[in-house]
């Protein structure tokens, strides 16, 4: 890989990972960007980046919508996309990345993959069913690498 070319940015979830379901290419540094990671999330992942996943007050606020969604009726899956909807998660996610600590992590990740190295973002949601913050993070990566 010459010096021009960056690395690759993959995403997947962490199911994906522990049952085989994925393929990523090999030396994938595969970074965590969740804020509540359980035991088996982190055996999983080579680290975690919390500062990269939503803050919690958001994350908060979306599993009362969500909840409250499921108890008049709507299905897991419907549940968590119409919650993401409603309280307009994909922009406030992008408004907290803008924060110092989060905004330092991304630069950072964005060197990172300058430098040439391969990252697979991973968290809980399968995004083929649900919303998740690693397209919202993908994007906002992708337009720092082209500045």
């Amino acid at each position: 890989m010459s010096s021009e070319e960056t690395g690759e940015l993959y995403d997947t979830y962490v199911a994906a990972l522990q049952h085989g379901l994925v393929e990523l290419p090999e030396g994938v540094r595969l970074l965590g960007v969740v804020r509540r990671p359980t035991r088996w999330f982190h055996a999983a992942v080579d680290e975690n980046r919390p500062s990269l996943a939503p803050p919690e007050t958001l994350l908060d606020e979306f599993s009362r919508e969500r909840d409250d969604l499921k108890m008049a009726g709507l299905c897991d899956e419907g549940a968590h996309n119409a919650a993401w909807e409603n309280i307009g998660f994909g922009e406030r996610y992008r408004e907290y990345l803008d924060a110092d600590e989060p905004r330092a992590a991304l630069e950072s990740l964005a060197a990172e993959l300058r430098a040439g190295d391969d990252a697979a973002l991973v968290c809980y949601e399968n995004t083929e069913k649900k919303r998740c913050h690693r397209t919202v993070l993908r994007d906002v990566l992708a337009d720092r690498l082209r500045q």
